[in-house]
């Protein structure tokens, strides 16, 4: 399947990889072109991987309904992406926002491209630097026609049982967020558990626990 990649961050980036990996055609545009460039030279992604330059082409390069996931900062440049790519791209193609949107904001652009026949899907992703080798989580919010037509690339992004369809426009970014926060609660109560550690009497080994609970602990995880 055909997929277009805005935006080669860190976890765009992975994201064109792992597609390029697992078979898809993979049309690739950055602001920085140069990055894109490396990214599709790369022996791994077997001449998989090849650059919209500039973004209008993605459109020449792609047949459709065309599926392009947009992976850029939240707020404005994901804005102005949005808008980009709603002048350009055709009735019934998809744009998928795979950053951390506010659900809010999500919910509002889905409308506003309805309004130009263009169908959009909030996909809230974690897996970070692992995501390439193990998989990226995928949480999903839009129609569930348009979500079908698109879940051949969310299966290759996601493991086994790592994505989700969670509903209309918006939710998908807003179980993405209660995500975060669990998140940073953990890494919170990690930081203030191994400074009760550090302040105490004993002369403690923190690198040494932190390993050691890693094993068979109720509390291990990576981000442990």
């Amino acid at each position: 399947m055909q997929i277009g990649v805005a935006g080669l961050g860190r976890m765009g980036a992975g994201m064109a990889r792992r597609l390029a990996r697992g078979g898809h055609d993979v049309i690739v545009w950055n602001r920085t072109e140069e990055v894109a460039g490396e990214v599709a030279a790369e022996p791994e992604n077997a001449g998989r991987i090849t650059v919209a330059e500039p973004l209008e082409t993605i459109v020449e390069r792609m047949a459709p309904p065309r599926h392009v996931i947009i992976s850029v900062p939240s707020g404005a440049a994901t804005d102005e992406l949005i808008t980009h790519l709603g002048r350009i791209l055709e009735a019934g193609d998809v744009i998928v926002d795979a950053g951390n949107s506010n659900f809010r904001d999500s919910q509002r652009r889905a409308a506003e491209m309805e309004a130009h026949g263009i169908e959009f899907l909030d996909m809230g992703v974690s897996g970070g630097v692992w995501g390439l080798k193990v998989g990226f989580c995928a949480m999903i919010g839009g129609k569930q026609s348009v979500f079908e037509r698109f879940e051949p690339i969310v299966k290759t992004l996601a493991p086994e049982g790592g994505y989700l369809y969670c509903g209309p426009p918006g939710a998908g970014h807003y179980v993405k967020m209660v995500h975060n926060g669990i998140e940073y609660g953990i890494m919170q109560a990690y930081g203030e558990g191994f400074d009760i550690l550090h302040a105490s009497d004993y002369d403690l080994d923190l690198a040494a626990i932190a390993r050691m609970w890693q094993h068979g602990s109720v509390i291990r995880s990576w981000l442990l």
